[in-house]
This record gives C-alpha cells, structure tokens and sequence, in this order.
C-alpha cells in the first residue's frame, strides 16, 4: 500500500518556481494552509521571455497578439486594442460558480505555469495574480466552456478581473495593465481543468487507504479467511500495488480467529485485486497531473530562441489518466457494496439481519444499502470515458479535443460521493463487531475500531442514521492516516 501523505500542513510556505509544485503544496494553497513565494529566477526569467515574445511581435506575425485567433488567425488585429477585446469575447461566463478552493487553485496552477517561463506574460501580471493569490482575493469563475483544449472562459474571467473588469468574489486585487501581450497566454492553459484533476485525486488517495482499512474490519466481522492475503498467495503475480494492499491486509486480519468458510465472497477475497488498478492508475495520474501543473504549454510558446505555435495545449494524456482512474476506482466502491451487503446476512455474519437491535422487525442498517446502491447509480454515469468524444468547431479549424474538463468534472463528482459509500461500510462493519468483539484483532484494526467507536453513537436501536453517516464520513481521513 502506498504510503504517500496528502493531507495538509497548517501554514506551511511553499515556494512557486514553475518546476516544482506538488499536489499537496497545491492542495495545501488552494485550502489556504500555506503562503506562497515566488523564486526570484523564475521572475526573472518570466521578464526575458516577454522580451522575447514582444520583439518577436514587432518582427512579424504571431499568433494572438497582433493576429485574431482560432479561424481568425491570419487576419490582423491592432495589437493595442486586441487584448481586452479578446478576453471580452472568450468570456462566456455561464454555468455553475467553481468553489473558492478550485478557484484558488486554477490561480495557483496558471501562475506556477507562468513561473515555467513559457507564456511571455509580462511580469507585472505575474505579480498581480501572486498578489492577489497571497491576500486571498478569490475570482469567479464559472465552469462551463473548456473541452480540454485550454480553459478559455473562465481564465478569461480571471484576467479581466484581474484587469478591474470584473469584481472579485472575496478579498480584492490591484488592479493591472493587461498589455497586448498578455492577453492570448493568460487563457493559453487548462488551469482549472488541471486544478480540478488535482484536488480530486488527492481525494482519490485518501479515499482507496480509507477503504482499504475499512474493508479489514468488515473481514474481521465477517470471520473471513486470511489465505486471500498471505502472501505466498500474491507472489506468483506481483501485479503493481497488489502485493503491498495484501500485505496490509494480512498485517491487519492474520491472528483473527478460526475462519468459517474454505472460500470467502469476492467482496472479502479479492480485495487486493481490485485495489491494485485504482492505485497503479492514480499513481500514474498524479505524475501527469503533477507534469500539467509544472508545464509551459502556452500557444504560441515563448522560448529562448524564439516563439513557437504548436498544440501542447491539447491534454490527451491527462484526459486518458483521468478515465483510467474514474474507471479503476469505480470496481473498489462496488466491491464495498458488496462488502455491505454480506454485513447484512445472518448466514454470513451469525448475527440478525440487518445487525437489527430491539424488538423483532426492527430494519438495523438495512436502509443503508438503498444509499449506497443509489450513489452507486449516480457514479456509473462519471465513469463513461470522456477521450472518447469528438467535434468540429471553429470554421472546422479545431476538429479534435481531448474532453479531459469533463473528465475532471466527472472525477470530482465521484470523489464528493464516494465518501458516504465508504462510510455506510464503516458504520455496519463497526455495528456488528460491537456485537461481536471477540472478532477484532490488535494493532492497526483494533486502532481503527477505537478511533471509530469514539466518534459513533453506540446507539444500535433504530433511529435516524443522517447523523451517523455523517460522522462516519469525517472519520475516514483520520482511517486513511492510518496507512
């Protein structure tokens, strides 16, 4: 089981230099957990790429700055009054408002982009949006109009309120000079999309350790049998990851008691199995991810010797990691409900139906699997992959796009449910070891137990459950921790 940490630091201080932002620093910024400085060379460097990018204007044509753009690209455009008029035009500014978290985040991710030199951003845009990010302003942005090809609507947002066209949401910024130059590589990037993958892969992370503690203590409630985890059971196919997750399992599960059955349910047995894909491909995602954060993608690109047009700014690998992952994740969860289910049997669990206190008819937990089968139906939609799609826009010039914003999109979505999935396993596995405590074992289980037992109600009878899905939820980063 991977041991990478993504929860955050308290004040931390994380330093922008267009190379080496991680998705926990981000996380950490986005949340408001760390200040931010930027590295004196990347600014430098930011200031000698606009120079470049200014002569290069003054040369000739490129692209954006004294051109229109998409199917307008050869017509020119006075370079002084282009720039405002260009992010007035890709401002759409429909759909529902991104959360301060995300829009903080597409803020950080845009600048360290920046920071990467590739932009030719003038370097007093640069500083007005670290200003802005460090004081805590917060834009807004609205999430529709990015296929995965540059987030043009709302990084156009971002800029004019930057520029003073537009009110920020919270906080407030100084307001800058959006100079001909400035306009086309500010909205040259897929920040939000990129920040949006971010944040729900951290997510993604925290949740697969989470379940993976969980589902020990539903084994143990289960009475399963720990030669699905011994480890002369996994050598001889030492799929990635595989090999670790039984590893924790068996440390988790091997001195319980006498198992009751020579072959357990899939949901017991094949935990490792089906974990293994979700880690490979999240871990896979996060080194793309981690890449676009870094990334000077902007069309054109300003290098040392030159500005180059290209089309680094279309995101196939990071459309195709985020369906993987989407679609790796989904089989844990329906695993867990599955787990959930055999919780509720008497055959499996030796206990009454539903794991039911009180008088006869009483229902216990049954109404959870209703909950879970219906987050389960809500998530099959988010999986479908989104590379898959295609179109023609703009007078034809652009007849391909990788769809990698829906697939965050969808991604997210899936992160926001999985939760209480997981936390109605949690809450039944708890129930019926309180039941049956002759069932827990020591070390990592019995401390996952405890630090349940402390934050849910005791309570078995039949009342509301709101509430104890609730707690459970919160209690799954502390679970994930714990790996």
């Amino acid at each position: 089981m991977s041991t990478a940490r993504y929860e955050l630091e308290t004040h931390v201080q994380v330093r922008l230099d267009g190379a080496s932002l991680t998705i926990p620093d981000l996380s950490a910024i986005a949340s408001g957990a760390a200040d931010i400085t930027l590295d004196p060379m990347a600014l430098v460097l930011v200031e000698e790429r606009h120079a470049i990018l200014v002569e290069a204007r003054a040369r000739g044509a490129v692209y954006g700055a004294n051109t229109g753009v998409g199917a307008n690209r050869h017509e020119q455009a006075d370079p002084e009054e282009h720039a405002l008029r260009l992010l007035r035009s890709h401002c759409a500014g429909v759909g529902p408002e991104e959360d301060d978290v995300t829009a903080r985040a597409t803020m950080a991710v845009r600048l360290n982009q920046i920071l990467a030199g590739g932009s030719g951003i003038s370097r007093q845009v640069a500083e007005a949006l670290a200003t802005a990010l460090a004081d805590g302003a917060v834009p807004t942005l609205h999430r529709w109009g990015g296929i995965g090809t540059a987030d043009l609507s709302p990084l156009a947002e971002l800029a004019l309120t930057l520029a003073g066209a537009r009110p920020w949401r919270h906080g407030t910024g100084r307001d800058v000079v959006i100079g001909p130059t400035d306009a086309l590589p500010m909205i040259s990037s897929s920040a939000l999309t990129v920040a949006t993958s971010a944040l729900a892969l951290a997510q993604v992370h925290s949740q697969l350790r989470a379940s993976t503690v969980v589902a020990a203590l539903s084994f143990l409630a289960l009475r399963g049998n720990p030669e699905a985890y011994d480890p002369a059971s996994h050598a001889g196919r030492a799929h990635p990851h595989q090999v670790a997750v039984a590893a924790t399992l068996h440390t988790m599960v091997s001195d319980s008691g006498p198992s009751l059955r020579i072959q357990d349910p899939f949901g017991l047995r094949v935990v490792p199995q089906v974990t293994a894909p979700a880690l490979q491909a999240a871990e896979t995602l996060t080194a793309i991810v981690t890449a676009e954060i870094n990334a000077a993608a902007e069309n054109p690109l300003v290098t040392a010797d030159g500005v180059r047009h290209h089309g680094q700014f279309h995101t196939a690998t990071l459309a195709a990691g985020l369906d993987a992952v989407r679609g790796a994740f989904l089989p844990v969860l329906s695993l867990s409900a599955a787990r959930l289910g055999l919780l509720m049997r008497p055959d499996m669990t030796g206990l009454r139906a539903f794991l039911a206190a009180g008088p006869p008819g009483s229902s216990g937990l049954m109404i959870t699997e209703y909950v879970v089968q219906d987050l389960l139906a809500e998530m099959r939609t988010a999986v479908h992959p989104t590379a898959s799609g295609t179109l023609s826009i703009s007078l034809g010039m652009e007849e391909h796009a990788s769809f990698a914003t829906q697939g965050a999109r969808s991604l997210r979505v899936m992160t926001r449910l999985a939760p209480t999935m997981i936390a109605a396993e949690l809450l039944t596995a708890v129930r019926a070891l309180r039941l049956a405590p002759d069932r827990l074992t020591g070390g990592l289980a019995r401390e996952a137990f405890h630090l349940a037992t402390e934050a849910l109600d005791g309570d078995l009878t039949d009342r509301p459950l709101d509430e104890d899905l609730k707690s459970a939820v919160d209690l799954l980063p502390s679970l994930a921790g714990l790996l």
